[in-house]
């Protein structure tokens, strides 16, 4: 039997959703990306949200949802907001969610749900020790898997590098934002990374993020001891781990493993 959740990506600038079959690790039905309305505002996003679920129809009906969100979460409160408006700051959302939606959910940071997918489904799956998955998007995301066991809420976007946060100078927007070509940006990656990698010793860095499915004209260009691969569940990751995190028993559990 297949089980059957839905996946609910929300960013800075789009919110993607899909019906996961979370035995395979993949998508069960078309994904729908909606942009984030204007100011992230609370309650336009979760209006967004509920929309897109009821729009899955009869076979989402009843089966658990995941939200993965671009914030510190600690016992469902959603500590920061990256990208989004500052309301959302200290407030329930786990519980905002569950009332609108009308069912339990789980509620996850995105780059931790990214980083569970890798670890379940793709790049990080059975490596032992520590697995960093770092997300380049608007910002930069990081998740830290050891032996399987998601350790929430690392930030590595924030790590101050040169006097500013490491994200301001590499996210993949700030390439955009400088008009960086590919060896510009990969100076500052390289920066980012090595520190990373001097800090935390990590046996693998994975990349995710949808500049992922560019890797060949960065990664090569960055010289570290550990190996860096591209996430193999790329712009899905999210999606793919919220899901499997909402299926899960005691998955209100953030230390729950992944293995």
């Amino acid at each position: 039997m297949t089980a059957l959740a839905v996946g609910i990506d929300i960013g800075g600038t789009g919110i993607k959703g899909a019906l996961v079959d979370t035995e395979r690790g993949a998508l069960a039905g078309e994904r729908v990306k909606v942009p984030t309305p204007e100011g992230g505002e609370p309650d336009a996003v979760l209006a967004v949200v509920s929309e897109m679920v009821a729009g899955f129809g009869p076979a989402a009906a009843g089966v658990p949802v995941g939200v993965c969100f671009p914030a510190i979460i600690r016992q469902g409160r959603t500590m920061s907001a990256a990208n989004v408006s500052q309301r959302w700051i200290g407030l329930a959302a786990e519980e905002l969610f569950e009332q609108a939606l009308q069912r339990d959910i789980h509620f996850v940071n995105d780059a931790d749900a990214a980083g569970v997918a890798e670890a379940r489904f793709g790049a990080a799956r059975g490596v032992d020790g520590l697995v960093i998955m770092t997300t380049l998007g608007t910002g930069i995301g990081s998740a830290f898997l050891y032996d399987g066991v998601l350790i929430p809420n690392t930030e590595l976007g924030h790590l101050e590098i040169k006097g500013e946060d490491a994200e301001t100078r590499a996210a993949f927007s700030a390439k955009e934002r400088d008009d960086l070509d590919w060896k510009a940006w990969a100076k500052r990656l390289q920066r980012f990374y090595a520190h990373v990698e001097f800090l935390f010793s990590p046996e693998l860095f994975i990349v995710g993020g949808g500049v992922s499915k560019s890797h060949d004209d960065f990664l090569p260009l960055l010289t570290l001891e550990t190996p860096i691969v591209p996430a193999t569940q790329r712009n899905n990751a999210g999606i793919l781990g919220a899901a499997w995190l909402a299926t899960q028993p005691g998955h209100r559990n953030s230390q729950i493993s992944v293995l």
